[in-house]
């Protein structure tokens, strides 16, 4: 083995072990934030009487801790077989408004819970490992970057805030399968990559949208040797694409089949009710905050920039995937490998920027990209700041709203935050196009000879 891969062996497996630590003692204050909120005295239902009165002013909050009543946590409800969704949009039964792998971990954390103090413990400790499994994973990808996960603002605020952290893990895993595994065929990695974003889809969807530059790598034979600048040297992999295609399709095929069949009218809620949803005050998106104000408050106007949204929202986001597929193969067609880590960041973007809605702890599912690709610091740092003027600000401003106090200032810091949160995942779209991996820290290993010309030995 070289000196290079010597070298690189202690290094990557010292940052993933600091990785790892630190992010164990960040999780215990991302609980105890959230535990603020949390415990007796409690009403009938198991609530904590604390939480109505101090969620917002002490930015407390979390979705967990919220969703213990309203979606029949508390009653222990095995979720999607029974229950869906008025007209209105209002979730009944066992409909829970996420897909069905986190519908089933909302499940199994209120076992034993009888009231949303020991269920938000219990998710905290059904979540945790994911959050390590992650940080262990980006040290071993990026080296020292991944305490960009670890230690950072954003896995304090949102780590128990919703269900995030199983959707980040099986993303990050996927990108591991295919870059330091090497000594298994790119088509075998490629597969497995294609299940776990599969199984992320059935968490939270987004990671389903990977599976096209995923799918274009293995079809291109990612780092293989090249004919040119057009062609890889034994010619594309289309039966290795469709394998991909395939194994993505049938795991979330059945993953959603039994609750399908056993409940469909539940499972089909959690589709509807995002279908239903609309860009308010809550959902911290550039159409709310930028679009609105130019509808006025006629009547009939509320209805209008509705429409407007429905119909822009997912052309745009549409468009911006097809732009970042299209730079991705210009890319390759310039002589490097097709870009898929890149490509999956920006698409990542355009969903981020144009859907109508943006929670704020979605920001995890964007700081592995950070982690895993070069891109300027500075940048980093400044989506940081504007994400911490909206994980903070927006619940400060939903507290001075309720009080009857002036607004204003805790107004233009949620501005502040949604405006420059957009600019900067506008130029992230770009900036992950063009980067490569920060580091490469798991131990290279020899790919087959090829007998073409004066090509040789290969190593990735």
């Amino acid at each position: 083995m070289s000196n290079r891969a010597d070298t690189a062996r202690p290094v990557g497996r010292a940052a993933a072990v600091v990785a790892t630590l630190l992010c164990g003692v960040l999780l215990v204050f991302a609980y105890l934030n959230k535990a603020r909120c949390a415990g007796g005295p409690f009403d009938s239902d198991g609530r904590s009487e604390m939480f109505d009165h101090i969620k917002d002013s002490r930015v407390c909050y979390s979705d967990i801790q919220f969703l213990w009543l309203g979606r029949s946590i508390n009653e222990h409800v095995f979720p999607y077989i029974s229950g869906g969704i008025t007209p209105d949009g209002t979730l009944t039964g066992g409909a829970v408004e996420y897909p069905v792998l986190s519908g089933l971990l909302m499940w199994l954390g209120a076992l034993g819970a009888h009231d949303d103090a020991a269920f938000l413990l219990h998710s905290a400790l059904l979540l945790a490992p994911f959050a390590l499994l992650t940080a262990w994973l980006l040290g071993r990808l990026s080296g020292p970057a991944a305490l960009l996960w670890s230690v950072s603002p954003p896995l304090l605020l949102y780590a128990f805030h919703n269900w995030e952290l199983p959707v980040v893990c099986m993303s990050v895993a996927a990108v591991y399968v295919v870059t330091a595994l090497p000594r298994y065929s790119l088509r075998a990695r490629g597969i497995a990559a294609a299940v776990l974003l599969a199984i992320g889809f059935c968490l939270k969807l987004y990671p389903g949208i990977f599976v096209l530059p995923l799918l274009i790598y293995v079809l291109t034979r990612g780092d293989e040797p090249r004919d040119g600048d057009v062609r890889p040297l034994r010619g594309y992999d289309v039966r290795g694409a469709l394998a991909v295609v395939a194994a993505a399709a049938g795991t979330v095929v059945a993953i959603n089949l039994p609750f399908a069949v056993a409940g469909y009218e539940g499972w089909r809620a959690s589709i509807t009710f995002q279908q239903l949803r609309e860009a308010d005050i809550t959902t911290n998106s550039l159409w709310y905050w930028g679009l609105r104000p130019l509808f006025g408050d006629t009547a009939g106007s509320e209805a209008s920039f509705q429409d407007v949204v429905s119909a822009a929202s997912p052309v745009l986001v549409l468009v911006s995937f097809v732009l970042a597929l299209g730079l991705g193969w210009k890319r390759y067609s310039s002589g490097e490998a097709y870009p898929w880590v890149g490509v999956s960041g920006a698409m990542l973007c355009g969903f981020l920027l144009f859907h109508k809605v943006h929670s704020p702890q979605y920001t995890l599912w964007l700081i592995p990209f950070l982690v895993l690709l070069a891109v300027p610091w500075s940048a980093v740092a400044g989506y940081l700041l504007a994400d911490a003027a909206i994980g903070i600000g927006v619940f400060r401003y939903f507290y001075a709203l309720a009080s009857g106090e002036s607004a204003d200032l805790e107004q233009h810091v949620v501005q502040f935050g949604v405006w420059g949160r957009a600019l900067l995942l506008a130029v992230f779209f770009f900036a992950f196009l063009r980067a490569h991996p920060r580091a490469r820290v798991v131990d290279p290993a020899p790919v087959p000879k090829y007998n073409s010309g004066d090509l040789v030995s290969i190593y990735r």
